[in-house]
C-alpha cells in the first residue's frame, strides 16, 4: 500500500491516480498509523513552502515523516514535497523545512529570456546513477512547474539535473529518500516509469 500524504496542498489527487493506474493500492491520508504502515510513502504538492510547513505541523505530520525516514520506508517527495525535505527556502525566510536532507531552496534567477515560474518540459542529465531512472535514457523530458529550485549540499545525492538559467538539482536520492522537482505524474511514459521504479524499491 502507498500512503500519499494529504496536507491540503495542490495536485495531490493526480499522484494518487497515477499510482492506482500502475496497479497499486493508494490511500490519501494524514493518519499517522496509515502512513507508518505503508510500504511506500509519497509527499506530493504544489504551493508555498511556509504554508506547507505550517500545515504539516498543524496535522502532526512532521514527526511522522521523520519516523518514515528513520524506519527506512521508501519515501518520495514531488515538487513542493522535494523542497520541504530540505532545510530552508528563500520563499519563506526563517521557516525550517523537514531537514531530512542538507541543502536550500533558492529562487530561480530573473533573466530576460526566461519566464518564472518555470513551466514546461526540460530534459534531464544524470551526474550519478539513480534508482528512479533505471531504464530511462539521458535527455528524457519531464514536466516542471516551479519558481524555486534545489541546491543540495551533498553532490553525491544529486541523480538528475536540468538547466533553466541555472543548473537545477532535479532529482536526489539518499538511502530510502527520493525526490523529484518535476512532476512524474504529469511526465507521460517517462514519468510513469519513474513512479514504477520507485514502487519497485
Amino acid at each position: 500500500m502507498v500512503a500519499i500524504i494529504d496536507y491540503d496542498a495542490g495536485n495531490i489527487r493526480s499522484v494518487e491516480k497515477a499510482v492506482i493506474s500502475l496497479g497499486y493500492e493508494a490511500v490519501l491520508t494524514r493518519d499517522a498509523d496509515s502512513i507508518l504502515a505503508a510500504d511506500h510513502v509519497i509527499l506530493p504538492g504544489v504551493g508555498a513552502f511556509g504554508d506547507a510547513m505550517d500545515k504539516l505541523s498543524a496535522y502532526g505530520l512532521v514527526d511522522v515523516i521523520r519516523i518514515v525516514a528513520e524506519r527506512g520506508i521508501p519515501f518520495l517527495g514531488i515538487c513542493l514535497g522535494l523542497q520541504l525535505m530540505f532545510e530552508s527556502s528563500e520563499e519563506a525566510p526563517g521557516v525550517e523545512g523537514l531537514g531530512l536532507l542538507k541543502g536550500n531552496i533558492l529562487r530561480i534567477p530573473e533573466k530576460d529570456d526566461l519566464k518564472i515560474p518555470h513551466i514546461g518540459w526540460n530534459s534531464l542529465r544524470y551526474p550519478l546513477q539513480g534508482r528512479l531512472f533505471a531504464g530511462i535514457p539521458e535527455e528524457a523530458y519531464v514536466y516542471f512547474v516551479h519558481s524555486y529550485y534545489l541546491r543540495a549540499q551533498e553532490p553525491e545525492i544529486v541523480k538528475a539535473v536540468t538547466e533553466y538559467g541555472v543548473e537545477i538539482h532535479a532529482s536526489v536520492e539518499k538511502d530510502n529518500l527520493f525526490a523529484c522537482q518535476f512532476h512524474p505524474e504529469k511526465s507521460s511514459d517517462v514519468g510513469m516509469r519513474i513512479l514504477q521504479n520507485f514502487m519497485e524499491i
